[in-house]
């Protein structure tokens, strides 16, 4: 798989760019008609436009990447750690040896092994930011969304057990699984292809692969990359509890690489010290871990879980910078979404699919 080859810039949240690389790139978001105002929760289709690039990853890779997301700097400083060549070339305990002196949430480091992902996350950071601030306000309704795009999937005869998945089921939710083998496979798919017909065309699905220009019913649509060899660390420090909308700390795993912090009830909970300088834009998330917003000491992450009080995780680098896209990004948006209509499938989806490369709203052009 390819990196993104441009940063997402989000219309609906302060936008972010990272300052160090010396440039930005903007690619088109949905209309902003269609996203809720700050502070507002999101529709279902809004949910299921966010989740649709990951909901069919595996449940402990899915688990990390919602979890890890509420701490966009981290991420940023993964990845740009994994293009070290020296670091790029660690596996197994070396890497987790590597990884315990780096100052990252255990969820950032658990998808360190994972760069294509790390590059996702990346380079789209206004969808990144967007769910993590979501994940953050609306835990259960984003992991709803996740189980409605499965069974859609499910449906259209595209999610199904492979040698690089297990598709399960607890109760009336779906389970993905890795295989019982010791590699792990990142899944490659198209959202207009492998959910059926798009329920919602005026917010169509995110979307991070390449795009075939039309999609054939009669097709598997998942690819998945070539694996990689795992265990690791930090792999599988928590699992979903699908009943209860959680994610479930596995304390012994937890306290091992990440001693002294695990959660008293067993279950995953924000720690804003690892925000690490990027506020919060959601007013729910700014009045839950940033109630003293004008002192500099709240604005800079550093209020505790519920409000309270916490010191940082480390000092605060300036590597993050607040944009404003306006009605340029509105135009690509709409730009994009008008040609789509005119190419290859679009008609066939009843207005709602065959969407081009950073058509419709989509955060795509390129492979992850």
């Amino acid at each position: 798989m390819k990196s993104p080859g441009m940063r997402a810039i989000g219309a609906s949240i302060a936008l972010v760019a990272i300052v160090s690389t010396g440039c930005v790139a903007q690619v088109p978001q949905p209309p902003a008609a269609q996203v809720a105002p700050t502070g507002s929760a999101l529709t279902q289709q809004q949910l299921d436009q966010l989740v649709a690039p990951v909901a069919l990853y595996a449940d402990p890779l899915l688990a990390d990447i919602l979890t890890a997301s509420t701490y966009p700097l981290e991420v940023v400083e993964a990845q740009r750690w994994t293009l070290d060549p020296a670091h790029a070339a660690l596996t197994g305990d070396a890497l987790a040896a590597a990884l315990a002196g780096q100052p990252w949430d255990p969820s950032v480091k658990a998808l360190v092994p994972f760069p294509e992902v790390l590059r996702m996350m990346d380079g789209h950071l206004g969808w990144t930011q967007q769910l993590g601030e979501t994940f953050l306000v609306q835990q259960a309704d984003i992991m709803d969304a996740v189980q409605r795009l499965r069974h859609r999937a499910e449906t259209a005869g595209q999610l199904r057990s492979s040698p690089q998945q297990t598709v399960g089921t607890d109760a009336d939710d779906v389970t993905i699984s890795p295989p019982p083998s010791q590699v792990i496979y990142v899944p490659t798919y198209d959202p207009w292809c492998v959910y059926g017909p798009w329920a919602y065309p005026v917010s169509p699905p995110y979307y991070y692969s390449p795009w075939s220009g039309a999609c054939d019913g009669a097709a598997y649509a998942i690819g998945f990359d070539a694996g990689i060899f795992l265990p690791f660390g930090y792999w599988e420090w928590g699992s979903f509890d699908w009943r209860n909308r959680d994610i479930r700390i596995d304390r012994g795993r937890y306290d091992q690489f990440h001693s002294g912090h695990q959660p008293a009830d067993g279950v995953w909970h924000h720690d804003p010290s690892h925000r690490a300088g990027v506020p919060y834009r959601d007013p729910r998330n700014i009045s839950r871990f940033q109630p003293e917003r004008g002192t500099n000491q709240a604005f800079r992450g550093y209020g505790g879980r519920d409000g309270a009080s916490a010191s940082s995780a480390r000092p605060t680098p300036p590597v993050y910078e607040s944009f404003g896209a306006g009605r340029a990004v509105q135009a690509q948006s709409e730009r994009g979404q008008i040609s789509r209509q005119g190419m290859s499938g679009g008609a066939a989806r009843g207005g709602g699919g065959g969407g081009g490369r950073g058509g419709g709203g989509s955060a795509g052009g390129g492979r992850r």
